[in-house]
């Protein structure tokens, strides 16, 4: 929920919370952003995905109060619902017995009302508290804000009300958050890879069992996130839809999820389905296998291997899902062709705007960069952000 302010998070989250309380916070709760690398829209498909948490992160500074209100700063947004607080940022207000009513809540507060609600459904105890939010992941860029967001605020309540949860419990707990009160269908992916990330790892990601194996990272290999600048939201975009569509496919293939499907049902059954239901299943299937692709290939160090997977993954996702846009497939192609044959780029994200991502030598991100300065602007006009970033560590504690 930032604009990427260059004060790192835990000090504006830190500041703002004694301006606008008065007080100082007690806890301090974060969690990361995560990019995918390969397996696009194939978490609610029950397939295979390979994220890994990033260094841009969301922090809440914390501390209890005596009655049941919850009381939030928003820290990098305009003043919202209520008044802006003496810091800056947006307020929000609301009972701990009424957090599911979000009707009349901005965007940002349901998904602090939605974790509150999931967790007291689930039996935990959510005494009132005085939260202060700050992050440093771009909105809308793909890099899924709302995860990090979900799973610090989880953290935080954690903290202040004495009992704990597993990552994999704390991400179901977030993704139901957003299911149901924030309005969008997502898989549990982007809350599993904030809740789970390893330091200097990938995540190799089973969305049905929720296994998830660490991949080691090789160490001279960068992780360039590029924010295209042109937003999209999930809820307003046709994310939905295209769920829909999968769960279609997998009806007319016969299967609980496309998942299931192997080459012997798609030969026999693929061409009965609508032709853009079809296409949209045959994305799934793929890219959920490439997955394993691209762990060996990080596992051997095989650059040219990585970029057949990527460019592969981008195609499928341009031509088969149609989750990318012209000025993505553009910046994808020009970031591909500057890394050659020494790793890939691919669009990252639900689609529709958002990141792209490139896995390539740490000694070709200037030249990336100078190539994106060079050749890219968004339809508006505005230059691309490349954010040059490590695998981090998953959800917790700061103090």
């Amino acid at each position: 929920m930032s604009q990427t302010p260059s004060t790192p998070p835990r000090d504006r989250a830190v500041d703002g919370f004694q301006r606008a309380f008065g007080r100082a916070a007690e806890r301090l709760s974060r969690a990361p952003a995560r990019v995918n690398l390969i397996g696009e829209h194939t978490d609610y498909n029950e397939g295979f995905a390979m994220p890994c948490a990033i260094d841009r992160e969301t922090v809440v500074a914390a501390a209890p109060r005596e009655d049941d209100v919850i009381e939030v700063l928003a820290c990098d947004l305009p003043g919202g619902q209520g008044q802006a607080g003496a810091s800056g940022g947006a307020l929000g207000r609301f009972r701990v017995g009424e957090a599911a009513d979000v009707s009349a809540s901005p965007q940002w507060l349901r998904y602090v009302q939605g974790m509150v609600a999931v967790l007291r459904e689930q039996g935990h105890a959510v005494g009132g508290a005085t939260l202060a939010i700050a992050g440093n992941v771009p909105q809308g860029a793909g890099l899924s804000s709302s995860a990090s967001l979900e799973m610090a605020i989880g953290q935080a309540l954690s903290a202040l009300n004495g009992w704990t949860l597993t990552p994999t419990a704390m991400a179901l707990a977030g993704q139901r958050a957003e299911n149901v009160y924030a309005g969008c269908r997502c898989g549990v992916l982007d809350q599993l890879s904030s809740s789970l990330g390893v330091k200097d790892h990938a995540l190799l990601m089973d969305c049905r069992s929720l296994d998830v194996r660490p991949i080691a990272m090789p160490a001279d290999l960068a992780v360039l996130v590029v924010d295209s600048k042109i937003q999209r939201g999930l809820v307003d975009s046709e994310y939905n839809l295209r769920r829909q569509q999968c769960e279609a496919a997998a009806r007319g293939l016969g299967v609980k999820a496309l998942r299931d499907v192997d080459d012997a049902l798609w030969s026999r059954l693929g061409g009965t389905l609508d032709l853009v239901v079809r296409r949209r299943a045959r994305h799934i299937i793929s890219d959920s296998r490439r997955c394993a692709g691209l762990a060996g290939a990080l596992g051997h160090g095989d650059l040219a291997a990585i970029g057949h997977l990527m460019r592969e993954s981008h195609w499928s996702m341009r031509d088969d899902f149609e989750i990318t846009v012209p000025a993505i497939d553009a910046l994808a192609a020009l970031m591909q062709e500057v890394i050659g044959k020494h790793g890939g780029a691919r669009m990252t994200g639900g689609g529709f705007g958002g990141c792209v991502i490139a896995l390539a030598p740490r000694a070709m991100v200037g030249e990336i960069r100078a190539a994106i300065e060079r050749g890219y602007r968004s339809p508006d006009g505005r230059a691309a952000e490349l954010h040059v970033c490590a695998a981090s560590d998953g959800a917790g504690q700061l103090a």
